[in-house]
Formats: C-alpha cells, structure tokens, sequence
C-alpha cells in the first residue's frame, strides 16, 4: 500500500472495453484497500474475479451516494483506504462519485487519482478533430426541444464539442445537431471504444444521420459523439451581431435586463454580454 498517515480515497479508472487496460497500479490499489465503493457491485465483481481480487465492495450510485458520503468519511478518518470506481472508465466523468470526493476533501481526507481509461479521451483521441480546444459536455437532455436549446447554446463555440449519448437516441441526437450546427459540419461517432466491435463513423452531420438511418445494426453500445468547432469566422460574426443586437436593447432596458435578453435571442453567454453592456454603458 502507498504510505499515508490516514485513511485514502482512491480514485481508480478501469477498463471501458478491454481489460487488459488496466494498469498494473490500478490493479494493485483495488487488492489493498480496505473497500471498494463500487457504482454496480456486480459488474465490478466481474472484473475483480478477473483478476483475483477479494476486497469486500459497498455499492455506490446515483440513488444511495449522498446516504453513504457521510458514513464512508467516517472510515475513511478511521484510517481506511477506499477505493472509487464507476462501471467503466474514470469515476466522477458522467459517473457517481463528487458527492464523496467533495466531502473527503472537505474532511481533510487525502484523495489520489489513479488514472486510466476514460471513453471522452480515447475518443478525442482518434477523432481526427482538433484537439488542443476542447469542451465536454456529458449527456444532452432527452427531449428534443431541451436538447435543441443545449445545443444553440454551442452553435458558435469553435472548441471541438465532445458528447456522450445513449445509443437509442443517437439518431435523433445527430439529427439536431445538424439542424443547430449545419448539415456540413464535420463529426465522428465513436462506438464500443477498446472492444471488440469498435467503430468510428467520421463524415458530415448530414452523412452520419443518413447512414445510421440506413444501418439499424450499428446502433448497439455506448457511443461518443464528436462535432467540429464553428469556424472562427462564424463565431466572431455571432459576437458582432450579439453586440449590435445589446446595443439596441440598451437603448430601451437597463443594463441587466438587455444582457440577459440579448443572451437568450443570440445563444450568447449571459456574463460576457452582461460585461460588454456595462462597458457600452459606461460610455454613455
């Protein structure tokens, strides 16, 4: 076991596909802890049966995580070692886990990462797409409209947009980022990352409704969706016209309001036009 005083809550990653990604410290951890503080203990058992390992685990989900934060610290302060790990990639990414990371940290517990796969970097990776920007935004809504207006939220980010999408609504989910984005912009949709099946589908928004539309078999496992940014040039446009649109409204409200109105006609951010009104104000 690594040396410290107390208790440690270890943050471990493990497989999303492949076993053999996990690493030999990984590996290590999870047999030397005192718990593991599993999202599905019966997935997890699975791959500790794998490879041997008979720590005792507590599961630890979305359902009962604030109901087992407090007592978790408790023995973590005690001078236990806990291990955090979601049913596949990195704990806290879309997954359980904050509620009991915040309150150890907060404990003065010491909590270590264990690093190791994760489904949003793998994909980024092979993507093809820029890299050097990027925003992750987990799971759109469910329903259209909402996700619609998630979306118009991101038309002019020009950071490579990373998404994850239950596979039943991927058509759907593509086919609103390409009326919110436009047909022509370039996307991957990277599925059943590491196993057996994996599958890049790369082309346009337009392209890839029409071939999952065409192709229903495709439509299985746990998917990443990747959208190309807005071209700068778009991106400055929609803040030209953000402004000229901020302007207008100052002329008739105060300057919180006419932020705030301007954010929801143009998709703008809300702080940053709200900086820019008092700036246009303060000219006045």
């Amino acid at each position: 076991m690594e040396k410290h005083s107390a208790g440690v809550l270890y943050v471990v990653a493990t497989p999303i596909g492949n076993l053999e990604d996990l690493s030999p410290r990984a590996c290590r951890i999870l047999a030397e802890v005192q718990l593991i503080a599993a999202e599905d203990t019966r997935h997890t058992g699975s791959l500790l049966a794998h490879f041997g390992i008979r720590t005792p685990l507590l599961s630890l989900h979305e359902h009962n995580e604030a109901r087992r934060t407090s007592r978790l610290v408790e023995r973590l302060q005690a001078g236990e070692s806990v291990a955090l790990v979601s049913d596949a990639g990195t704990p806290l990414i879309s997954d359980p886990g904050f509620d009991l990371v915040r309150a150890a940290c907060a404990a003065g517990v010491t909590v270590t990462p264990i690093p190791g796969p994760s489904a949003l970097i793998a994909a980024l990776s092979v993507s093809g797409l820029p890299t050097d920007r990027f925003v992750f935004e987990g799971f759109l809504p469910a329903k259209s409209a909402a996700r619609r207006a998630r979306l118009e939220t991101l038309a002019t980010d020009t950071r490579t947009l990373v998404f994850y999408e239950a596979v039943h609504r991927l058509k759907d989910s593509l086919a609103d980022m390409a009326q919110v984005f436009g047909e022509e912009r370039a996307a991957v949709v990277a599925r059943e990352l590491t196993k057996l099946h994996e599958t890049l589908s790369r082309g346009t928004l337009a392209g890839l409704v029409a071939a999952f539309d065409k192709n229903n078999d495709e439509l299985k496992g746990e998917v990443v969706v990747l959208v190309a940014g807005a071209p700068a040039a778009q991106s400055g446009a929609a803040n030209i016209e953000a402004e000229r649109l901020l302007r207008i409204l100052l002329e008739e409200l105060p300057v919180k309001q006419a932020a705030s109105l301007a954010a929801r006609i143009s998709g703008g951010k809300k702080n940053q036009l709200y900086a820019k009104a008092i700036e246009i104000a303060g000219r006045k």
